[in-house]
């Protein structure tokens, strides 16, 4: 959210809803189509049952909450539902990425600034703390928070006032601390690289998510809604997935996590052709399911190629007996028909097609318009709707 515009509206008095009225924004990839606070948590496992009742409960209190756990497993996802189900819920919630904040920039976001206060200054701001005033404010990857603005940060918590750059005067905020890490903070104390009084400040309630390789019984569930979700955000057809791609899915270790699941469900759509994700998709992906997925027992089709070529050997040199005056495509025949087979398998999607194919959409506009490439009319007909 722009601090400036954020500021106008709470001169106007009109906070920004991101309570039960408004869903949660994107936090993740692990949020249900239509779902909100803790009908966002995805999953069948006793971890997924749980944290969302944990949620319930931290949302009534009004201490600061520390949630850790690895990448990818959907710590913001579970911050904005406390959030959604607190009593803070008609008002701001602000994410900020502590690992991107330094020197003075950090001073300004999180606490604001006057005009004046620095080149370029023109106009005050409010600062993510006070922008935040009457909701939370979710500190990011804490941990990778400088030893200079961790003992700025301790003040504000305990004093429960910030004071923008600038100025002398100090203001009262009223904002609920959510912090998030992927680190360990309790070993960064021993070693002198984070606050003892701080973590302590921010470890009031402690929350932990669970890697994906702990919970295998959530994988479908979570890849049934990445299925839906990504057909319909590209406008392609709606995949299923082969019993075989399940065992492979429930095998891999998933280092990636939830948004690695959902980057390769997204990948899986839109490079496979049929209408079922056989184990092959798992040869793009990578890792040790490339032979997890040859013992997995589905007979999928070969992987698709786009063209076939006359071969002559190893040789280097074309033997004379070799027939040449047939037809061999010429580079830009290579090209029309690699880019009109993407078109196929993207539904002509445009945008998707020069993503796969590694150029801009206007270059790729451009090279269909070259090659006098035919675009289906019932894609035309569905952008025009």
């Amino acid at each position: 959210m722009c601090l400036r515009a954020r500021q106008e509206e709470m001169e106007n008095s009109a906070a920004e809803p991101t309570g039960p009225s408004a869903a949660p924004a994107g936090t993740g990839g692990i949020v249900a189509e239509g779902g909100a606070g803790v009908g966002s948590i995805v999953g069948v496992s006793p971890w997924a049952h749980f944290i969302r009742q944990e949620i319930l409960n931290v949302a009534t209190h009004q201490s600061n909450v520390l949630i850790t756990g690895p990448s990818g497993t959907g710590k913001e996802l579970i911050a904005r539902a406390i959030h959604y189900h607190s009593r803070r819920a008609a008002r701001a919630f602000i994410a900020v990425d502590c690992a991107a904040m330094s020197g003075s920039l950090f001073a300004s976001h999180m606490f604001g600034h006057v005009k004046g206060a620095f080149t370029g200054a023109s106009h005050s701001t409010l600062g993510c703390f006070r922008a935040a005033d009457g909701g939370t404010v979710l500190l990011d990857e804490i941990g990778e928070l400088e030893p200079e603005f961790q003992a700025k940060l301790l003040r504000v918590l305990q004093q429960r006032t910030v004071m923008p750059l600038g100025s002398y005067e100090e203001i009262h905020i009223d904002v609920r601390i959510i912090a998030a890490t992927n680190g360990d903070l309790e070993k960064m104390v021993s070693l002198g690289r984070f606050r003892e009084d701080l973590y302590y400040r921010v470890k009031v309630i402690s929350l932990t998510t669970a890697a994906l390789k702990d919970r295998p019984e959530d994988i479908e569930v979570l890849a049934e809604q990445f299925l839906a979700r990504s057909a319909d955000r590209n406008g392609v057809p709606r995949k299923r997935l082969s019993r075989g791609c399940l065992e492979c899915m429930r095998s891999h270790d998933w280092p990636g996590n939830v948004r690695e699941l959902e980057n390769f469900v997204e990948r899986a759509t839109l490079l496979t052709k049929e209408d079922e994700i056989y184990p092959h998709a798992f040869h793009h992906h990578g890792g040790e399911n490339h032979f997890a997925a040859r013992r997995a027992g589905d007979q999928a089709p070969p992987a698709p190629t786009f063209l076939a070529f006359p071969s002559h050997g190893p040789s280097t040199s074309i033997p004379a007996a070799v027939d040449l005056s047939g037809p061999f495509p010429t580079l830009a025949d290579v090209e029309r028909e690699h880019i009109r087979r993407t078109l196929e398998r993207t539904n002509h999607n445009q945008t998707l097609a020069a993503g796969l194919l590694g150029i801009s959409r206007k270059q790729l506009a451009r090279k269909i318009k070259k090659h006098e490439i035919e675009i289906a009319r019932f894609h035309a007909r569905r952008r025009s709707e």
